[in-house]
C-alpha cells in the first residue's frame, strides 16, 4: 500500500483546492492519514526559500542557479520530516503531499539546457532521497494545468494585483519552461499526469478531484 502520496503542478493548478478535497476524502473513507505541505513556511527551515521567492538574491527564478535552489527547499523538507512526520511515516501512516522533492523537478530543473535534464534528475533523487535520507514518493500526481490559464487564475487569486505574484508567479515563460521539465519528469520517472484544463478552460474541480480519488 502507498505510504507517501505527492500531489504537484504549477503554480495556480489547484493544488491546494485538491490537496484539501482529498483530505476531506479521506478523512470521509475513515482513512488514517496526515498531510504536510511545502515548503513549510511556517518554520525557521523555510527562510532561504522565501528569500528566494521574495526576490533578495535577485528578480528572476535564474538569478539563483538549479542545484542552490534545490538545497534550499531539501533543507525545509528534511526539517519537516525530522521534526513532524518521520514517526507517522515510518508507522505506515499514509502521508499526502502537497509539493515534495517533485518541485524541484518541476521548477529548478527548467532552468538547464535540456541536456543536462537526466543528470539533474539522477543528482536530485540521489542527494534528496539517498543522502537526506527523505522517503520516495510512491505516487505522485502532476496537476497539468497549462501556464496561460493557471496565470487567469492566480491574478483572479490576488483581485488583480500582479504584485502580489512571487518571482516564479508573475514570469510567463518560466512557468512554460517548468512544465516542459513536467511533463518530461512525469515520463522519466513515472508520475501520473492528470489534466486540468481543456480548450483553455480549467476544468471543473470536482472532476480533476475524481480523477485524483481513482489513483489513489
Amino acid at each position: 500500500m502507498a505510504r507517501l502520496v505527492v500531489i504537484d503542478g504549477l503554480d495556480g493548478s489547484g493544488k491546494t483546492t485538491q490537496f484539501e478535497r482529498l483530505g476531506e476524502y479521506l478523512s470521509s473513507q475513515g482513512t488514517s492519514y496526515r498531510q504536510i505541505c511545502f515548503p513549510d513556511y511556517r518554520e525557521p527551515s523555510s527562510a532561504l526559500v522565501k528569500m528566494y521567492l521574495a526576490g533578495d538574491f535577485g528578480g528572476s527564478p535564474d538569478s539563483v542557479n538549479a542545484y542552490a535552489a534545490s538545497s534550499f527547499y531539501a533543507v525545509d523538507r528534511y526539517a519537516s520530516y525530522k521534526r513532524f512526520w518521520e514517526k507517522d511515516y515510518q508507522s505506515g501512516m499514509l502521508i499526502l503531499a502537497a509539493r515534495y522533492t517533485t518541485s524541484n523537478a518541476i521548477h529548478q530543473m527548467s532552468k538547464l539546457p535540456r541536456g543536462e535534464w537526466d543528470g539533474y534528475l539522477d543528482w536530485l533523487e540521489h542527494y534528496e532521497y539517498d543522502l537526506l535520507g527523505l522517503p520516495r514518493p510512491d505516487r505522485v500526481a502532476f496537476l497539468d494545468m497549462p501556464p496561460e490559464v493557471s496565470q487567469l487564475l492566480m491574478t483572479r487569486r490576488y483581485d488583480g494585483d500582479e504584485k502580489q505574484k512571487d518571482i516564479h508567479e508573475r514570469d510567463e515563460q518560466y512557468l512554460k519552461r517548468c512544465r516542459e521539465s513536467a511533463l518530461y519528469a512525469a515520463e522519466k520517472l513515472g508520475w501520473d499526469v492528470v489534466r486540468c484544463a481543456v480548450d483553455g478552460k480549467p476544468l471543473p474541480e470536482n472532476r480533476i478531484t475524481q480523477s485524483l480519488i481513482k489513483l489513489l
